[in-house]
């Protein structure tokens, strides 16, 4: 295990990823909601388009904050909370805003996990595109 401290994800960071998110959906025609939390799950930012669905404000949060626990992007885990797949029980089981919905998406530095954006507004497709083209313009 490494012992060398990595930089956490800033404000700027986050700016970076919210408008870049937004810039990809814009693109593509789409009004979203995009927020990012940092390592903790704390909100660091969010923005909702002013012609975005209101639920997306909901939804982005709880990608965000799946990809964040789970360590991996939400288009990969759909198949796990179907029925016989490895987390069926888990978006029930917990009293937390899981949400396995393609959109959120880890953010990494040096290897580490250091928050997660969730993008909202969207087909969920769509929405993991947008969150992906972000994490990659933070890169």
């Amino acid at each position: 295990m490494s012992t060398t401290a990595v930089t956490p994800l800033t404000i700027e960071n986050a700016e970076t990823l919210v408008d870049a998110a937004r810039r990809a959906a814009e693109a593509a025609g789409v009004t979203v909601s995009v927020t990012v939390l940092d390592a903790g799950g704390h909100l660091l930012a969010f923005r909702r388009d002013d012609r975005a669905v209101l639920i997306s404000g909901e939804t982005s949060t709880r990608k965000a904050y799946t990809a964040l626990q789970l360590d991996s992007p939400t288009a990969d885990l759909v198949d796990a909370v179907q029925p016989g797949g490895l987390f069926h029980t888990l978006p029930t089981a917990l009293d937390r805003p899981l949400l396995f919905i393609a959109g959120g998406v880890p953010v990494h530095r040096d290897g580490r996990l250091v928050g997660a954006i969730g993008v909202g507004g969207g087909a969920p497709e769509q929405d993991h595109g947008f969150a992906t083209a972000a994490v990659e313009a933070l890169a």
